[in-house]
């Protein structure tokens, strides 16, 4: 059998089999300002750095980060949305050697609290506006955290929003307190930002502590080195066969605390010497000016944010057709959604699939001429092996064809959870990372996911895959989006129910035409016991459709319908 059977179809421009050598993040940034510092790095909201002034603060930054204590192991937390003051922080907190913890702006103060104590977070920075700060300053009362870095909103706004946020949206700026805890973000620049250079081991030391969601059990902190993240990059940079280093424009839509975004957007945006089109939450219609006023060349997002785009209005004008490359991660990108950017725009999303603990990428679909393979995940990146083993035991590979569990070696593997070894153990085997994502490949290398395990619905003893069901109302030219899930059945055990969003001025629709629609696509026992129609569905803090929310509704239905009988 074949172990490696992708080699024999890999693009013609990357090799497989190459060798990539971690180095410090920093270095991203370092090289490049060398190389292009007139540059512009950073456009957020119409105000514009260069790559000269961004490193010049990050090396000032780096200064005061190290005289506030930072070092090998402190780790440094940030609360931010996407901002220039993300960018300064993550490449000096780095440089100093310190760790970056992820902090999500959408955290309750209650998972802020527990993440705070259980990473052993010292410093966070953040912004002063009153749904950050506020929310922040009651955790430093009740944690660990020792110093608040609060940077001001309007300070990286052009003239004159900077003026006008500050009249207009007096009641979102919080009343920072002048005390001990607090230090003001631009207090960090009054220095001649010759910082101590650190010996960064990039293979065993830890760059950032990246949370996992939680869909699952209580949060655990993927360990991710600097070489897991810079090799990624590289992985990630060899990719697309048509960049031209310092003339790309990317847009930076998804947000930087999650992986997806720091990898794929930041750390290669920086090494290709991009111009990154900042904004701090994507939100639809200021999207679409963006894209039509800007020469827009390439786009990471979930595919919500590719219906979203599709689906509006002036879709034609928006400017796709001109994107080099386009990828889509975090969901399954629904096959007729692929194929309408493919005719209608003339642009191939790349399909890319990867998880926290792989930094994140591992599989992308090829660009160029080969193009990519209907409903597959891709081939995986270069240096990285797929493996698809039986699901009990996790002893043996799986036949071309035959699905299992998919498991994934390579130099973008965390190093572990933070402080769960056991954790740890149960999705590594040795230096081979279980995904928990169920699978199979084909003859030629290309992997196809069926689904999360988890997410696995036991129908009457027979397995249903909720993508299965999803892609056949996919189809109905109606449905904008849909999510399945399994509902508890007294018979059956569990049987599928599906929620679903219809396309604005589409022709409307049943649930019984959808189910006539579907019936002939989907086996008898995939069929969903009930359609459900909403304005909307839930989704996660990066935009991806989210179950969670269904499923607790669901279960709190069947509960009180079960006491009343």
């Amino acid at each position: 059998m074949n172990d490696r059977p992708w080699i024999d179809h890999y693009p013609e421009h990357v090799k497989w089999d190459q060798k990539f050598e971690g180095k410090p993040l920093h270095v991203i940034l370092d090289d490049t300002a060398a190389k292009v510092p007139e540059n512009i790095v950073i456009d957020f909201l119409g105000k514009t750095w260069t790559y000269g002034e961004l490193i010049k603060s990050v090396n000032a930054a780096c200064k005061s980060f190290q005289e506030m204590g930072v070092k090998k192991g402190v780790k440094v937390g940030l609360f931010l949305p996407n901002c220039p003051q993300f960018v300064v922080s993550f490449y000096a907190i780095s440089k100093a050697g310190g760790t970056v913890v992820n902090f999500s702006p959408l955290y309750s103060e209650n998972e802020l609290l527990h993440q705070v104590e259980d990473s052993e977070t010292d410093i966070m920075v953040t912004l002063n506006l009153d749904a950050l700060y506020s929310k922040m300053r009651r955790v430093v009362e009740k944690s660990r955290l020792k110093k608040l870095v609060v940077a001001k909103f309007s300070d990286v706004l052009p003239f004159p929003k900077n003026i006008l946020f500050k009249i207009f949206k007096n009641s979102a700026i919080a009343s920072v307190a002048r005390d001990d805890i607090n230090i003001e973000y631009n207090s960090l620049f009054e220095n001649d930002g010759r910082f101590q250079p650190v010996d960064i081991n990039p293979d065993e030391d830890i760059a950032v502590l990246q949370y996992t969601g939680g869909t699952t059990g209580v949060p655990k902190g993927a360990m991710l080195s600097h070489s897991n993240l810079y090799i990624n990059m590289k992985q990630l940079e060899v990719w697309p066969p048509n960049l031209e280093f310092g003339k790309e424009n990317m847009v930076a839509f998804l947000p930087f605390f999650h992986i997806f975004a720091l990898t794929v957007v930041l750390n290669m945006g920086l090494k290709i010497g991009a111009r990154l089109v900042m904004v701090p939450k994507f939100e639809l219609e200021e999207a679409v000016q963006l894209m039509v006023r800007e020469n827009i060349t390439m786009f990471a997002g979930v595919p919500t944010m590719f219906t979203a785009l599709a689906s509006h209005k002036d879709a034609d004008k928006i400017g796709i057709g001109k994107i080099k490359m386009a990828m889509s991660g975090g969901a399954p990108l629904p096959v007729d959604l692929r194929a309408q950017y493919r005719t209608r725009f003339n642009l191939d999303i790349t399909e890319g699939y990867g998880l926290t603990e792989a930094s994140p990428v591992t599989h992308a679909s090829p660009m160029g001429k080969i193009g990519s393979r209907a409903g597959s995940i891709g081939l995986p990146l270069p240096a990285t092996e797929v493996f698809i083993m039986d699901r009990e035991t996790h002893s043996k590979k799986m036949p071309i064809g035959e699905s299992g569990e998919i498991c994934i070696r390579g130099p973008q593997v965390m190093k572990g959870y933070w402080k769960k070894p056991e954790a740890t153990a149960q999705v590594m085997i040795g230096d081979i990372l279980k995904t928990g994502d169920v699978g199979y490949m084909d003859a030629d290398g290309y992997t196809f996911i069926m689904d999360r395990d988890k997410d696995l619905i036991l129908v009457g003893g027979f397995n249903v895959f909720p993508r299965t069901i999803e892609e056949a109302i996919n189809q109905n030219p109606s449905v904008e989006e849909v999510t399945v899930i399994g509902i508890p059945d007294d018979y059956l055990g569990e049987t599928p129910k599906a929620f679903v969003k219809l396309k604005k001025g589409a022709a409307p629709i049943t649930e019984d035409e959808l189910m006539a629609f579907i019936k002939p696509l989907i086996g008898k026992h995939e069929r969903p016991s009930q359609i459900e129609f909403r304005d909307e569905l839930p989704k996660t803090m990066v935009g991806k459709l989210s179950k969670k929310e269904l499923v607790a509704e669901e279960k709190a239905k069947y509960a009180a319908a079960k006491a009343s009988r």
